[in-house]
């Protein structure tokens, strides 16, 4: 208590109290009790994607291939893949033996990974909290767990009044250009010379509306909150007439950074989009990015932690505690500087309305674990 005491006093006397709310990764030995949620195979589908991009190493990716950045957290990064690894490697051998998945039983889970307790970054959280009930009310020992879904769009081939706003594919000045090439020509390229907003207004006004489409090539006209939408979540899917999907995911962007301060339809940061197979998550280019699985995905703060940490969360679902095991395979603008949130996939929906109606019995903080596979 007399230690405790003297902390708190140098804290105030140094006008610096923002320390002791610092984040932690601290052992834990012990789980409390809660319901826990088997989606094994989806997690390893995810896990071994993920895998895959970490075994590029970090000389490709060294901003998000890494064992963790931090003074509070540092892992050799084999360990974070062999953990995805092990992962795989469990649930097949459940899956051959036709038993439920391990990985949804707590005495395996303990057994055989290493646990670390993570608080939250609760400083960080407090400067960017005016207005923000969420990161106001933040628990000292808790996440904030956002969550983010794939938007289910209605599109159309060409603009119309009710879809004036395309997602374009790369401008063509850059189409056969690598990222580092066309990053290197900055402002002289079309991806670097318009925000959000002035692109918007030109497909708004009958008068510059082609501008744009002069530039890129639409992939496919949607609603001003359907574009929201795909530009938040950074991917759409789109449903045509006969039932098929198409998958669009962001591409490169025009290298504003995402304003936490401002309401996503006022940004700048403006995303070009690409075609592609399935739902992606992270990613250093298009070429390479990680297929994601709801429900098994979360995004957070790659940067400072590491891709690909396994994560449980444990959260209050319909009142009932309720374990999820999920592997960090996305980011995003949100993400920078972020050791307070984590922002998990939860699914499939047309609209705001259909994601609150499926989530709003999950609570909005988690208790928060990252697992190492024992060694």
């Amino acid at each position: 208590m007399a230690l405790l005491f003297r902390t708190l006093l140098a804290a105030l006397l140094s006008g610096s109290i923002s320390a002791l709310a610092a984040p932690t990764f601290q052992p834990a030995q012990a789980l409390p009790p809660g319901h826990w949620v088997d989606h094994g195979d989806a997690l390893c589908d995810v896990a071994a994607a993920t895998a895959d991009y970490l075994a590029r190493g970090n000389a490709y990716d060294p901003a998000a291939i890494h064992g963790g950045t931090t003074a509070w957290l540092r892992t050799p990064p084999e360990r974070i893949r062999a953990t995805l690894d092990f992962v795989c490697a469990v649930q097949a051998e459940d899956a051959r033996l036709g038993r439920p998945s391990r990985l949804a039983d707590p005495a395996f889970v303990q057994q055989h990974f290493e646990l670390l307790r993570w608080q939250p970054d609760r400083a960080r959280a407090a400067q960017l909290a005016s207005g923000k009930p969420l990161l106001q009310n933040l628990p000292a020992e808790r996440l904030l767990m956002t969550k983010y879904y794939v938007r289910v769009a209605s599109g159309s081939e060409q603009p119309s009044p009710a879809t004036p706003h395309a997602l374009y594919g790369l401008p063509h000045d850059e189409a056969q250009l690598t990222l580092d090439e066309a990053d290197a020509l900055g402002s002289a390229i079309t991806r670097f010379q318009f925000g959000k907003q002035a692109i918007v207004a030109q497909e708004t006004n009958s008068a510059t509306a082609s501008a744009m489409a002069q530039r890129a090539p639409p992939l496919i006209w949607l609603s001003r909150a359907d574009l929201e939408g795909a530009l938040l979540q950074g991917t759409a899917v789109v449903e045509g007439a006969n039932g098929q999907k198409r998958y669009f995911n962001v591409h490169r962007n025009n290298g504003i950074a995402y304003d936490r301060t401002r309401k996503p339809e006022e940004q700048e940061r403006y995303w070009f989009f690409k075609e592609v197979p399935g739902v992606l998550g992270y990613g250093k280019d298009a070429d390479y990015k990680i297929r994601v699985q709801p429900l098994v995905t979360v995004a957070g703060d790659i940067f400072q932690l590491g891709l690909g940490r396994l994560v449980l969360l444990r959260t209050a679902e319909a009142g009932q505690p309720t374990y999820r095991l999920n592997v960090m395979a996305d980011t995003g603008g949100a993400f920078h500087d972020n050791l307070y949130q984590l922002d998990w996939l939860s699914g499939y929906y047309r609209d705001w309305a259909g994601y609150h109606a499926a989530n709003r019995h999950i609570g909005d903080y988690a208790d928060a674990w990252l697992l190492l596979k024992r060694e």
